[in-house]
């Protein structure tokens, strides 16, 4: 008998042995997928080990093999068993990250509510049944039936009043099964035109009678899911007169427009240097970490495709990361012009099909190049040689949900591998990887200057204090600010202005006794959205209606404190009437196609003002914005959080390097409170060295990173007591 060991995307830190039929004995191999029995459920799995040991337990049998090669090779294999040890991560649920879709055999849990619960939830007499996470749990039923995993994720607390509420008979749960390929499906749309080849029947049912006189009326090849909207049934009739020959059904293969080819730039002494260092390192296989450390606009990404086309020479693969969703789009563009087909794009903002399909091309050979967000990392490309990591410092590498990982370090680890060259890019290097430099684990690449030698933008410090003294208002926007947005519609250029905070109102509070309405899974206090008259929690997505009274005291005097980015919006409307304001920032953006919409129409002029949050900060190049505004420079220093400054200059020298990238001169208005701040007052300089040379003192002081390693722990229990006694005894330790 053969037993195959096999890894399941369960938060258990162990692998599961199953028989293996006669019919798969000799087909299963590391690094392919297998459909198990696991409990009720059915889970797809990734086999790790064949052997004829035969275990102590009773085994079940594996149920269906979904690959004839391994969808995972053995690089990534060792790769995901790295990072299952080093974070603490199950591997199930690691190999599940690396593929584009997770598990193909799904199992969820749905919850909905009974007659006795629908009657409670009306009455709200829920004291006997678990208190106040119960009456969440019940008033989110009452909407409609929810899954497992939504209220885990809605009430993390939740799980004892949920039990309760399925002993008292309140609540009902149901398993809903579902089978799905992802790596198998098919992307691209479906298109129809009438085939000659086969003769027509003397009666068709009335559906492919109309379908057939749509497309003689409209001759040529049709998205099937337009016909659909003008035909009835469209696509039943079109599967069927299909099958009679009657009509040609083909793919239309998905992937952006192929941009145009775009010669090499002109790279200046500095471009150069860098580029014949990566290069040399490349052509010789070994595995080196360079640091490029360029000022904004200073030719990075000229850099980036020098260094892969040096990859590309040599016979190799290479991967790009970039930080976020935003920012994929524009470099994708660029890499798109310069290699074609052979670059491929991974990240969530795709649809399934797509994500799938560029997957595929990567683990065929067919792209040789992918770009990618955070689990880019994880692309199944071959031969690999050469990794780059745009804006490294970016902490939208480090993945918050398991298995968790800093896309940065695993990059390296990978490279480490499989003798590749590595290079960190950024304006703003994090202090880890500009001290790795300095102690020479990583060599150091500098840019110092732009391109075609254009100036940096000239940045001025507005101090809101006295402009309060002067005015007697707590205004969002400066007198001087307003100025130089006025001139710059009157010219025909373009602005730029950020805050780094969602939303239209901080908070909300009642007027009568002075509470702030908090989120119920995590104590903060919710942040009002006008335009949807919710309270949203930015930590766990917990929303609420506007409630009518206060739920403390019931008084109806509720007021709303703070700026968000939907309030300076709202405020340059009454401000400049007649100007073309956007915003982008995650309410205004659900995926790539809303992104790209408002970031060509601010590039192609069709809006004069961009306002947003730390999306548009970096990355984005536009000639025509020569003034870049700050509402408020303040806003990250009182987290509680040691990178605090660090994360505020790099924030403010980042979206500061916006301006002036054209022929024009670009000016820099920051508005803040606190101007004499070190981290405020050196990135208006502009000054990395002296900021890094002062923090890393701080550092030094306190031993914090990278003078040593932090983890974070987290205890998490319904019972406060419980929670207090283990935090206790992990203190100890």
């Amino acid at each position: 008998m053969r037993y195959c060991d096999v890894s399941l995307p369960v938060p258990i830190d162990r692998a599961f042995t199953y028989s293996l039929p006669e019919t798969l004995q000799e087909r299963v191999k590391p690094g392919c997928r297998l459909i198990v029995p696991f409990g009720p459920r059915k889970l797809t799995g990734v086999a790790l080990r064949c052997h004829d040991e035969r275990p102590d337990l009773e085994t079940r049998e594996a149920l269906r093999l979904l690959d004839s090669e391994p969808v995972l090779g053995q690089e990534l294999m060792k790769l995901a068993e790295w990072i299952a040890g080093y974070y603490h991560a199950p591997l199930g649920e690691v190999l599940r990250g690396m593929l584009p879709l997770g598990g193909e055999m799904r199992s969820r849990k749905i919850y909905r509510l009974t007659d006795l619960g629908r009657d409670a939830a009306r009455q709200l007499t829920l004291s006997h049944a678990g208190g106040e996470p119960a009456t969440m749990i019940l008033k989110a039923l009452e909407e409609r039936p929810l899954t497992a995993a939504w209220l885990d994720r809605k009430f993390p607390l939740g799980d004892r009043a949920l039990r309760a509420l399925e002993r008292r008979n309140f609540v009902a749960a149901e398993e809903s099964r579902g089978e799905r390929d992802p790596l198998r499906a098919h992307a691209g749309k479906l298109r129809i035109e009438l085939a000659g080849g086969g003769a027509r029947p003397a009666k068709l049912p009335k559906s492919e009678r109309e379908l057939l006189a749509f497309l003689e009326l409209h001759p040529g090849s049709h998205n099937l899911k337009d016909v659909e909207r003008m035909v009835r049934r469209a696509g039943t009739a079109a599967r069927s007169l299909a099958r009679k020959s009657l009509l040609a059904i083909s793919r239309e293969q998905p992937g952006a427009a192929p941009a145009p080819p775009r010669a090499p730039h002109r790279l200046n002494e500095a471009q150069q240097a860098a580029c014949g260092e990566i290069a040399a390192a490349v052509g010789e296989r070994q595995f080196r970490v360079f640091l490029l450390y360029g000022i904004t606009g200073s030719g990075k990404t000229e850099v980036y495709l020098n260094a892969i086309d040096a990859a590309l020479a040599a016979g190799r693969s290479a991967l790009l990361l970039v930080p976020e969703i935003a920012l994929t789009p524009a470099v994708a563009g660029q890499f798109q012009g310069r290699f074609g087909d052979r670059a491929a794009i991974l990240h969530s903002a795709f649809t399934d099909s797509e994500r799938a399909g560029e997957w595929r091309r990567a683990r065929s050979g067919a792209a040789v190049v992918v770009v990618g967000t955070r689990s880019g990392v994880f692309a199944p490309v071959s031969n690999l040689g050469l990794v780059v990591v745009d804006e490294e410092h970016d902490q939208s590498y480090k993945q918050e949900e398991t298995p968790r990982y800093h896309a940065r370090d695993v990059a390296i680890v990978r490279a480490q591998a499989a003798g590749a060259c590595v290079v960190l890019g950024s304006a703003t290097p994090s202090l880890e990887s500009r001290y790795n430099a300095g102690r020479g684990k990583y060599r150091l690449l500098g840019l110092p200057e732009r391109i075609e030698q254009r100036p940096l933008p000239a940045v001025e410090l507005i101090d809101m204090r006295q402009e309060f003294l002067e005015t007697r208002k707590l205004a969002t926007f400066s007198r001087r600010l307003l100025e130089e947005i006025a001139a710059r519609l009157e010219n025909g250029e373009q602005t730029m202005l950020l805050l780094n905070r969602r939303g239209y109102s901080s908070f909300a509070a009642c007027r009568a006794c002075g509470a702030r309405i908090q989120c119920v899974n995590c104590a903060v206090t919710l942040t009002y959205h006008r335009r949807d008259r919710r309270l949203l929690c930015h930590y766990c997505s917990y929303a609420e209606r506007v409630p009518e009274a206060c739920p403390q005291c019931a008084s109806e005097h509720l007021y709303f404190l703070g700026t968000g980015s939907e309030k300076v919006e709202d405020e340059l409307h009454a401000q400049f009437p007649r100007a073309r304001i956007a915003r982008l920032d995650r309410d205004t953006v659900s995926g790539k196609r809303e992104y790209e919409s408002i970031l060509s129409g601010f590039r192609e002029r069709r809006f004069d003002i961009l306002v947003g949050t730390q999306m548009i900060a970096k990355g984005h190049d536009i000639p025509n914005v020569t003034l870049v505004g700050v509402i408020s420079a303040d806003i990250g220093l009182g987290l509680p959080d040691f990178r605090a400054a660090e994360r505020t200059f790099q924030l403010l020298t980042q979206v500061a390097g916006r301006a002036g990238r054209g022929h024009l001169p670009g000016e820099v208005l920051i508005q803040t409170i606190n101007p004499g701040h070190y981290a405020v007052r050196m990135a208006a300089a502009q000054d990395y060295d002296a900021f890094y040379a002062k923090e890393l003192e701080f550092r030094r002081l306190m031993l914090y990173p990278p003078f040593s390693a932090m983890a974070n722990v987290l205890v998490r229990s319904e019972n406060p007591d419980q929670a207090r006694e283990m935090s206790a005894l992990l203190g100890q330790l």
